[in-house]
């Protein structure tokens, strides 16, 4: 098992625990330092004091397991909005939701795609660009997920 296996392994028992829902494990290296990110979030969403006791009890759960042999920082907190989706389990969570894609590849020309998110599978999922008065669709295409570069929930436009 790698390390970020190990570290999700360790991490879902607590996320049941406290009723949160682990979104993502990350064991990133930055510059010189390495990074271990665990994004946790619930449906009314987190906030600092909820980070802070996840980050606390997983610590704890950290160095006892000690199972990271190089020097890491550890870091907790919210997805965020624009959260990545990179498991299965997010594309199931985003179904209907309306997400930002970018591919490797152009399809008819084109590298990304904002649309509806719809019908995750094992391979790849199917985002709805366009729809009629009535709400059906009229523009549809179907994305492999090795296709893509990066899949983004885009709940963060009316930010900017």
């Amino acid at each position: 098992m790698n390390t970020v296996e190990r570290a999700r392994v360790l991490a879902e028992p607590l996320c049941d625990e406290m009723g949160l829902y682990l979104w993502d494990v990350r064991f990133e290296k930055e510059g010189a330092l390495w990074y271990l990110r665990i994004f946790i979030d619930r449906d009314e969403g987190i906030d600092m004091n909820t980070c802070e006791s996840f980050s606390q009890r997983y610590n704890e759960l950290l160095d006892r397991e000690d199972f990271i042999s190089q020097q890491y920082i550890f870091e907790a907190g919210s997805p965020g909005l624009g959260r990545k989706l990179t498991r299965r389990e997010h594309f199931d969570a985003c179904s209907g939701d309306e997400v930002r894609v970018k591919l490797y590849k152009a399809k008819d020309g084109v590298k990304s795609f904002v649309g509806l998110l719809k019908n995750p599978d094992d391979e790849g999922f199917e985002l709805i660009t366009k729809t009629d008065d009535e709400g059906n669709p009229t523009e549809r295409f179907r994305f492999l997920y090795k296709e893509c570069s990066a899949v983004n929930l885009n709940d963060d436009t009316d930010l900017f």
